[in-house]
């Protein structure tokens, strides 16, 4: 029986685990010029808003993570509607890779039309309970994908891409090593940086004061 820790990714990711944080807030600063320059080319980052926005917001997230799956069920889909679309926030979105199969659906993402990305991680998160915490997770991800058009030949060969694979882990340990991200979801508005599942009051809290409200 295959479980959520031995998901074997063509070998090259079954050594690849890393024990997830349970989300506490904190703050530090970091320089935000810093963090924004912290993307890869050869996976872009999924960014929603204008790039002349007051505030910024990068969130670094794992797709196997309950409260990140919260975040964007519940908030992020008020949080884009008040600021994103109103051109106030530019929000974007980072993988933070916590184990095995996190990066297999993280992979995914980007094996996809680039133009679809946000969908279909927004639809990993809402789905999340049915192909994460299964005793079979590898086989419920194959499903879920399947919904987006992958068949089981695009599937085996997305998770044989060692390109995407080496991409996503110096994607998480940019963000480990160089801005002490430790757990998922962790917001940084503005430099700032915010632990755990914000609520929306919460972010109101943060974001008025920014935008001069």
């Amino acid at each position: 029986m295959t479980t959520r820790r031995e998901v074997l990714l063509g070998g090259s990711a079954a050594a690849m685990v890393l024990a997830g944080a349970a989300p506490v807030q904190a703050q530090s600063t970091l320089n935000m010029a810093e963090v924004l320059a912290a993307t890869n080319p050869a996976l872009p980052d999924l960014v929603y808003g204008p790039a002349d926005a007051r505030v910024t917001i990068i969130e670094y997230a794992s797709t196997t993570c309950s409260h990140c799956a919260r975040f964007h069920n519940d908030v992020f889909p008020e949080l884009k509607a008040k600021y994103v679309d109103s051109g106030k926030v530019r929000f974007i979105f980072r993988n933070f890779v916590l184990n095995p199969l996190d990066m297999a659906a993280s992979m995914l993402s980007y094996c996809g039309p680039a133009e679809r990305r946000g969908a279909f991680l927004e639809f990993l998160f809402k789905q999340q309970e049915k192909w994460a915490f299964t005793n079979t997770p590898l086989d419920a991800l194959l499903t879920a994908a399947r919904q987006a058009g992958f068949t089981q030949e695009t599937f085996n060969a997305c998770l044989q891409r060692q390109d995407l694979y080496v991409a996503l882990n110096a994607i998480k340990d940019k963000a480990a090593d160089g801005f002490k991200v430790n757990s998922t979801p962790t917001l940084i508005i503005n430099g700032q940086v915010h632990r755990g599942a914000l609520t929306m009051p919460e972010l109101d809290k943060i974001l008025q004061p920014l935008l001069g409200a």
